[in-house]
Order: structure tokens, then sequence, then C-alpha cells
């Protein structure tokens, strides 16, 4: 056997944001312990688009290959059901907040098994998690880290500056925050803060908006501890990875850490991985822009859901990338390739193949250099002579276990 057929790691090692590295992530092969593992989900006010396919399916990756190694994982994510963009669009349509959002969730929900995505252990929502937020929140005011605004709608703020370590996932000066933090949602120049950093934490109803009880007065939670609370009340303290697209980096992941730390006295994750974005025609795929294209739309179309998810495979988790109708024809290609091959009458050895796929897979998540070493295989079995025992089966078997596409 040579260096580059044998398993080089026995552990899944990432690129984690805080140690800008690529690091051991969760348990080693056979280590008696789960892995743990927390997804920022969707708020759900429109369908899934390639963004989010690519970040959810990286994250399948994730626990695809922990599965693979004999680990127990524990997944959780949450939904956002009760925030401004979904509100917002419940408004501008004239439909019910909770019709629109149940609506979305469950489109978002067959996306993702059309995409054969192992849906999370714990699957939260924000209006079902309530109880949970208030609990975080009340612990938060018991050690003085939120405080009250002195204004008409008197709503309440943590208050970051108190916490070490805040800056150390992002990378970036409370200076450089201050501009992000505005362009994604926070206030810094509201009146009242101690600093424009500091994070909503509860907003005190507003006409017309879903409200809830709380010792804090009638209102909602703010973003970031939604997710706080409901990771930590479904995977406990030191929680494996913290997962989620790069725009979430800051403010939401810095500031759902550090306030979870607040309440729990330790670190929120061991470590901070995020997918890379999907552009469309020169910018960023999103839903407040419309530049979208949608998993739905391209299964209604006559796409093949695996050609959709090869397509997302052929890109490496860390690598920002653009959306072409080329990139699902070669996908669907490639598809077509795979099925020849896992279905014919011919084949070659796949165990130097299947080992290659799993070093790759484990060595920073190198799905698309495991795509390229199952085409090898395909054409070397489609011109062989001769059919070598199970190699068919084994390949289907690697495809589906460890890239979630089914050949057969």
């Amino acid at each position: 056997m040579t260096g580059e057929d044998r398993l080089t790691t026995d552990v899944l090692r990432l690129f984690d944001t805080k140690a800008q590295d690529v690091v051991p992530v969760g348990p080693t092969a056979g280590e008696e312990r789960e892995a743990t593992l927390y997804v920022c989900g969707i708020t759900p006010y429109d369908a899934t688009h390639m963004g989010h396919a690519f970040t959810y399916l990286t994250f399948d990756l994730v626990n695809r290959v922990w599965r693979d190694m004999g680990i127990s994982v524990k997944y959780a994510q949450n939904i956002t059901d009760v925030d401004d963009p979904l509100l917002e669009r419940a408004a501008l349509t004239g439909q019910d907040w909770e019709e629109l959002a149940a609506g979305e969730i469950a489109l978002f929900g067959s996306d993702m098994e059309a995409l054969r995505i192992i849906p999370p252990d714990f699957y939260l929502s924000v209006s079902e998690s309530m109880p949970t937020i208030l609990d975080y929140l009340d612990d938060l005011r018991d050690k003085d880290q939120i405080y009250q605004i002195d204004d008409e709608y008197a709503d309440w703020y943590f208050s970051f500056e108190s916490i070490p370590g805040f800056g150390e996932e992002s990378h970036l000066s409370t200076t450089d925050m201050i501009p992000v933090f505005a362009d994604h949602g926070g206030d810094p120049d509201r009146p009242g803060k101690h600093h424009p950093l500091d994070a909503l934490v509860w907003r005190q109803a507003r006409p017309g908006e879903p409200a809830w009880e709380s010792d804090l007065g009638r209102g909602r939670p703010g973003w970031h501890i939604e997710c706080a609370a409901i990771a930590c009340s479904t995977l406990g303290t030191d929680i494996d990875i913290q997962g989620g697209g790069a725009d979430l980096v800051f403010p939401h992941h810095e500031m759902c850490a550090i306030q979870a730390e607040a309440v729990t006295g330790r670190p929120f994750a061991k470590a901070y991985v995020h997918s890379a974005m999907v552009g469309l025609d020169g910018d960023k795929m999103s839903k407040s822009k419309g530049n979208l294209v949608k998993v739905s739309q391209l299964v209604r179309s006559g796409a093949d859901p695996m050609a959709v998810r090869l397509a997302l495979l052929t890109h490496h988790y860390r690598a920002d990338w653009e959306w072409t109708p080329q990139t699902l024809a070669d996908a669907q290609q490639r598809l077509d390739l795979w099925k020849r091959a896992a279905n014919g009458s011919t084949s070659v050895d796949f165990s130097p193949a299947a080992r290659k796929v799993r070093t790759h897979m484990r060595n920073n998540l190198h799905a698309d250099k495991a795509l390229s070493i199952i085409d090898r295989w395909a054409y070397e079995s489609l011109d062989a002579t001769g059919d070598h025992v199970g190699a068919r089966d084994q390949m289907a078997r690697t495809a589906d276990l460890m890239l979630g596409v089914a050949v057969a």
C-alpha cells in the first residue's frame, strides 16, 4: 500500500475561523464520545437558494465523515421564525407571519430531503424555544450583563465589554466592527446604548408585531441570543463546531458565542467553521438582493437532485464560487458517468479509491478531490475487461455514505 492509499488521519480536520488554520475537530475515530454540531438555520421567508444549499451540504459532509468514522453525532439547528425579514415579508404580502414561516419551513425541508441532507437531531424554532431563551435572559440579567435603555421602547441590550475574547473569532477591531454591525441588522447609533456594539437581546412589543410575556416586558428576542440559548440547551457547553455561512462570522457568530459564554462561563465552541459564498452574475446570491437560483425551481424544471448535489460538491467549502447553467450541466455529465460505471458489467478494484476518498474528506473536507478520484475509477472501470468482485457495490456505498450521492 502506498502513502497515497493509506488513511492519513483518524480525525476530521477543518479550517477554524478563530484559529485561522486547519485543526483537528471533534473526536478521533474510536473515541467514545459524541461529536456536537450546531449550524444556524434559515429565516423562513423565501425558498432555499444555492448559497443555503452549499452551507447545509458542507455540514452534511461533516456529519457524514464523523459517522463514517464510527462517531455518534448530535446535531442541532435553529429556525429564526421571529425576525424582521420574515415579519416584513408577511406585511408586504398580507400573509400571516406564522403561515408564511410554516410554508417556507416545509419547502426548505423538502429541498433538503431532495438533496439527501441528513436532518438534524434537534430542529427548533424561536417561537417554540421561548422558555429556554427567557431563562437565558434571566441569567444574563442576574449577572448584570444586560441593561435597559431609556426610550419610548425600553429595549434590552447585552453589554459585551466585560466578556474577554470578543473579536477573536472575526479578527476585527471594534472600530472595524461598527460598520459591519450596521450593515447586518445592528444599531450602533441608537441613543442610550452603552457602546455602539452592544447587541439587542429583547425588543419590547411594537404594534402589530408578535410578542411574548417576560420579566423584561412583553416583546421578542434578538437574533443572537436565540441561537446561544438553543445551541447550549440542546448540545451543552464546549460544542465541537459552530457552523454556518461566512457571512455569519460577524456579527452573528461572534455575538452568539459571547452571549453564551456570559451565561455558561465556558467557551461556546471548540471550532468555528464557515462555508464560502455562492455568487450569481458577479454578486453574492442572497434573498435581500433577489439574485437567486432556488433548489425547488431547479427540481421542478427537471434537474436531477443528485446532479444539483454534485454541482455543489464540485467546490471546496472554503472557496467562493459562482453558479452558472454550465455548473449543473457538468454535474449531470458526472452523475451519468458514475451511474454507468456503478451499474455496468466491468470494473477495477475500488478499495484504493475508497481510501483516497476518505483521506480527502477527513483532510479539510475536500469533496472536490474525492469526486476526481471516483471519476478516475469510473473511466478505468468502463474500459476494463473484467469485473472486480464487489467493486461497483463498494463504489455506490462510498458515494452514498461519504458524499450523499445515490447512483444505484
